[in-house]
């Protein structure tokens, strides 16, 4: 019988930290990661192919929303 994977939680600084989905409007492109708010600084977490990437980031982070940015 097979099981269904297990995402290991994990956790970001929420205080300084905010999780966005940054995508290329040339090809589509999307990696998911933080962004700090006072530098802008963006750090890469994983590279999204399908949904079930995105979904498995989200529920990692225990994330509901991730904003888009261009």
């Amino acid at each position: 019988m097979f099981r269904k994977k297990r995402i290991q939680q994990a956790d970001y600084d929420r205080d300084n930290l905010r999780p966005i989905l940054k995508c290329s409007i040339c090809n589509g492109e999307q990696v998911a990661g933080f962004k700090n708010i006072h530098t802008g600084e963006f750090k890469e977490e994983c590279f999204i192919a399908n949904s079930a990437e995105l979904e498995a980031f989200k529920q990692k982070y225990g994330i509901t929303e991730l904003p888009k940015e261009y």
